[in-house]
């Protein structure tokens, strides 16, 4: 399904600012019935391995392309008698409201482990960032689950930060790699 609706090739910018000569819209095939409810049963089956080591209490997005994963997997968890809290952590506070960054967090125990949804990583700049914001408020996080890992330097920076990054699909299930001849 994200080889076919959400694979582009063409001139794009990423959300890193860096160049890139093709894209994986994620959100053409979450967005869609069949490939929320795939996507969510996916996500859910790295959280629960994630969970045989130590209990998960919440499931982080990243919003945009986070919101959708971690909110079907959370449902797709509740209907495996499974409780996952759902948690959206904005890039900024709100400047209006109740000015909060995190929402849904606040009904954890301070130390409670949690573990951030990604639709896309590149540079591992918005999870990392998504994490310190989590940390700070007092929240474990040890682990980022995404859809697709585009092997450009976010597995690496997030190792850096204590971080275990668990991609379902890679850049080489849509590029194959080159080999050197």
């Amino acid at each position: 399904m994200l080889r076919e609706r959400s694979y582009r090739r063409g001139e794009f910018t990423l959300a890193s600012g860096r160049k890139s000569d093709f894209f994986i819209d994620c959100k053409r095939t979450v967005l869609s019935p069949d490939g929320h409810a795939i996507a969510g049963l996916v996500v859910l089956d790295e959280v629960e391995a994630i969970s045989v080591e130590r209990p998960v209490g919440g499931l982080v997005a990243v919003p945009l392309g986070g919101c959708p994963l971690a909110g079907s997997a959370c449902l797709a968890a509740f209907q495996r008698g499974l409780r996952f809290q759902l948690i959206y952590v904005r890039p900024e506070r709100k400047d209006h409201g109740t000015g909060k960054q995190i929402e849904g967090a606040d009904v954890l125990p301070r130390g409670a482990r949690v573990v951030l949804i990604e639709d896309v990583v590149t540079s591992g700049g918005s999870s990392l960032r998504a994490v310190e914001a989590l940390r700070g408020a007092g929240l474990e996080v040890e682990d980022v689950v995404v859809l697709i890992d585009r092997k450009e330097g976010g597995r690496e920076l997030l190792a850096e930060h204590g971080l275990k990054l668990r991609a379902i699909f890679t850049r080489d299930d849509f590029i194959p790699p080159t080999t050197a001849a």
